[in-house]
C-alpha cells in the first residue's frame, strides 16, 4: 500500500549524495535541524550568487567573503575570467553582480571555490603559453600555501600569474614574483597589504598540444630532483650565471 512505502537503501544513498547539505538524522528519523551544523542553503534561482560562509583565520589570509555561482541545480560553477574582463576583475573581484556577467562552466574536480584565468603574455612561459587557461582554487591561509607552486594573485590593479617560493607570513612584508621565464624576467616583489585574492593552479587548459620531450631535458630534472634540490632554483641560477640577472620588460602584468 503507498502509506507504507519505503525508499531502499540506494534511494537514501543516492539522495545524501546528491544534496550533503541535508542531515542524514533529519531524513531518516526526522530528528533535529534538516541541514547539518555549519551549512547554509544555498541560493537555487539560477545562476546567481551564493556567499560562503566567512572563515575564522587564526594566520595570514583573506578574510573577505567569497562569492560563487550555482547552477540550476545548486552545483558551484568556474567562473571564466578571460583577458578583456581582467581589468574588471581586479576591481570588482567579488561584486556578484560582476561575477554574475562571467561565463560559468562545470569543470569536474573542482568546487565553487574555483575561478579560470587566461593567460596573457610569456612571462611564465614554457610552462604556460599565452592564452592558455589555468584553473584555480582559492587559498584561503596564505601562510601555508605550497612553495614552488603557481598562484594568480589579484591587486587592485593587476591579475598576476606567478610562481611564489615561500608562504606568506607577515601582511606587513613583501611577496617575492617569480616567472618561469627566467631568460627575460626578473624577480619581483609586491607588498602584501596589495593583495586581495590568491589563486593556486590546479590545472590548465592548453591551446597547443606539447611535442616529444626532449629526453636530455627530462633527464636532467630527474636527477636534480634526485639529489633533492628545485629544479626550477637550479635552471635560475644557471640562467643568471649565464646571463646575468636580466632587466624586467614590459609591464608587471604579463599573465593575467
Amino acid at each position: 500500500m503507498a502509506g507504507d512505502f519505503k525508499p531502499g537503501y540506494d534511494s537514501l544513498v543516492e539522495l545524501l549524495t546528491t544534496w550533503p547539505e541535508i542531515s542524514g538524522d533529519w531524513l531518516l528519523m526526522g530528528r533535529g535541524p534538516m541541514l547539518r551544523p555549519g551549512v547554509e542553503m544555498p541560493l537555487m534561482s539560477g545562476n546567481i550568487m551564493a556567499p560562503q560562509p566567512k572563515a575564522l583565520f587564526r594566520g595570514v589570509g583573506s578574510d573577505q567573503p567569497h562569492m560563487v555561482t550555482v547552477n540550476q541545480l545548486g552545483k558551484p560553477n568556474t567562473v571564466m575570467v578571460s583577458v578583456t574582463a581582467q581589468a574588471g576583475y581586479s576591481r570588482a573581484y567579488n561584486q556578484e553582480q560582476f561575477l554574475q556577467d562571467m561565463k560559468p562552466y562545470h569543470v569536474p574536480g573542482f568546487s565553487g571555490k574555483s575561478r579560470a584565468f587566461e593567460v596573457a603574455g610569456d612571462s611564465m612561459y614554457p610552462t604556460y603559453k599565452h592564452h592558455d587557461i589555468v584553473i584555480c582554487t582559492r587559498v584561503d591561509r596564505w601562510d601555508l600555501l605550497k612553495p614552488d607552486e603557481s598562484y594568480v594573485l589579484v591587486t587592485a590593479e593587476n591579475v598576476l600569474l606567478k610562481r611564489l617560493v615561500a608562504p606568506i607570513t607577515d601582511r606587513d612584508g613583501t611577496i617575492e614574483l617569480h616567472s618561469d621565464n627566467t631568460g627575460q624576467y626578473r624577480v619581483h616583489t609586491m607588498p602584501v597589504a596589495d593583495l586581495l585574492e590568491l589563486w593556486m593552479v590546479r590545472g590548465f587548459v592548453s591551446t597547443s598540444a606539447p611535442g616529444r620531450p626532449d629526453s636530455a631535458s627530462e633527464r636532467l630534472r630527474e636527477v636534480i630532483e634526485e639529489l633533492g634540490h628545485n629544479y626550477h632554483e637550479v635552471m635560475r641560477f644557471l640562467s643568471h650565471s649565464a646571463r646575468g640577472t636580466p632587466e624586467l620588460r614590459g609591464p608587471l602584468l604579463e599573465v593575467s
